[in-house]
Formats: structure tokens, C-alpha cells, sequence
């Protein structure tokens, strides 16, 4: 953000702005900008950096002004899908599901590594998405991870005490025993935040090993009967349940 010491309006890189909107990804708008598709005020711009004044400087796309309307995705992600736009190494990504849905580009809110399935939201709505991210404030994430021992109820309490991997705190907020077999079992975790993956860390700690992890719930948004590499809308009421919508003006 670059502020005047005028006092008139802040400005904020052309990139940057179009990414806020929820049009592309930064690094997409930076080509947007440099093949001569993106005017301001009516000029074209091939600086991904050139200075903008949110609300107050026309920015249009291939003729067309960059207002969006928002959008709000639940996806049950399949397992061995990565959570990103592109793969440098030619993996299938989680916008496989996508294909042919005429939805608008959106962000992940938050991520599951390609190992993990279940919950994963999308939006074109950065403050909403900030929103469920934060770990001060976002709602918490519910895991259903199958593990390859029985954990006995110190075990339990030792994830939920937590342990340092790498200079961080890793813990749950609650851990509890859903069912078992013969040699493995299934936990049910909550997380308040979501580290790099934070539930194998902290498991991998304990001299645990993990077969399988779902998320099945954010919130009160669970993910119920929903099919994998199946998305849908959210309800308004969802959507509202989870952290408050943005009116779509802030950059």
C-alpha cells in the first residue's frame, strides 16, 4: 500500500487489487496486466504495480469493470489432489472438481495437504476467508483421522496438552476415541488453528502414524452426505454462520 502524505486516498498495486476482488490469483493478474487486458481508467496498464485508488480509479478487464459477485463453495476434496492452481510438478489439483462449473476463479480458504480428504471452502471473498482463517477468531476444524495403534486415554491426553515440533506448539482442543479394530483406530480431533500439517506433526510426535485424515466439519458447517469431488453452494445462512461476509468493497 502506498499512502500520500496529502492525506488522499491510499493506493494499492494493480495486481494486488484485482486478486482482492476475487477476479484471479495475484500471480494470474500479473499476466492479465502484462498481455495488455486490464485498463484504468480507461488506459491500459502493463504494471502489475502501478498504484490504485480502491473505489475511486476504473478498473476494467477485457473491456468489462471488475466488480464480482461473490461466491461461497463447500468441496470434499478427494485424496491426491493438491490444494493449489497450479502444480509445478504436473499434479492433478483440487480445481480438477471444477471443470465445467462456470463458477468465477476462487481461493481456497485454508488448505488440506494431498495426502488428506474431506472439507475444503472456496471464495472470492478475501475478507470472508480471512475471517475463517484467523486463529484467534475462526471457527474450529473437525478431523476424523484413522491411526495405526489404540490409544489408551493418556494418549489422548498427551494431543490435547500438545508438544513443540520445530519451534512450534502443536495441540488439539479435543481428542476422542470414535471406535477401533484389531490394530487401528479412529480419533476425532479438533483443531483451533491449522499449522502445516499440523495433525501428522503432532501425531508423527507421539510415535503415531496416520492412515487416513478427514475433515468433516469447520464450525457448524459439516460436510455430511456430500460425494467426493462433489461441491456446492452455501447457504446464505451457512455462509453467515461461519464469519461475516464482506460487502465486496474493501481491497
Amino acid at each position: 500500500m502506498t499512502t500520500r502524505r496529502d492525506g488522499s486516498a491510499p493506493r494499492y498495486g494493480l495486481a494486488r487489487i484485482l486478486s482482492k476482488r476475487g477476479l484471479c490469483s495475484r500471480t494470474q493478474a500479473a499476466e492479465w496486466i502484462r498481455a495488455g487486458r486490464v485498463r484504468v481508467d480507461g488506459r491500459i496498464v502493463l504494471d502489475p504495480e502501478h498504484p490504485v485508488r480502491p473505489g475511486i480509479d476504473r478498473v476494467d478487464v477485457d473491456g468489462a469493470p471488475t466488480g464480482v459477485d461473490r461466491h461461497y463453495v463447500v468441496l470434499n476434496k478427494p485424496r491426491g489432489l493438491v490444494t493449489t492452481a497450479r502444480d509445478e510438478h504436473g499434479r492433478d489439483t483440487v480445481y480438477r472438481c471444477f471443470d465445467g462449473s462456470g463458477l468465477p476463479w476462487l481461493a481456497p480458504v485454508g488448505r488440506l495437504d494431498r495426502a488428506s480428504e474431506g472439507m475444503l471452502l472456496f471464495s472470492n471473498d478475501p475478507a470472508w476467508a480471512a475471517a475463517i482463517t484467523d486463529p484467534q477468531t475462526g471457527p474450529d476444524k473437525v478431523y476424523h483421522v484413522q491411526i495405526d495403534r489404540i490409544p489408551d486415554e493418556g494418549v489422548l491426553r498427551t494431543l490435547v496438552a500438545g508438544v513443540q515440533v520445530d519451534g512450534e506448539r502443536l495441540a488439539a482442543v479435543r481428542a476422542t476415541s470414535l471406535r477401533h479394530g484389531v490394530r487401528n483406530a479412529w480419533l476425532e480431533l479438533v483443531l483451533d488453528e491449522g499449522r502445516n500439517r499440523h495433525i501428522r506433526r503432532l501425531l508423527e510426535a507421539h510415535g503415531i502414524g496416520v492412515l487416513r485424515l478427514v475433515r468433516v466439519a469447520i464450525g457448524t458447517l459439516e460436510l455430511g452426505d456430500l460425494g467426493k469431488g462433489q461441491w456446492r453452494a452455501l447457504t446464505r445462512a451457512e455462509t453467515a454462520s461461519l464469519a461475516v461476509p464482506s460487502d465486496g468493497r474493501s481491497d
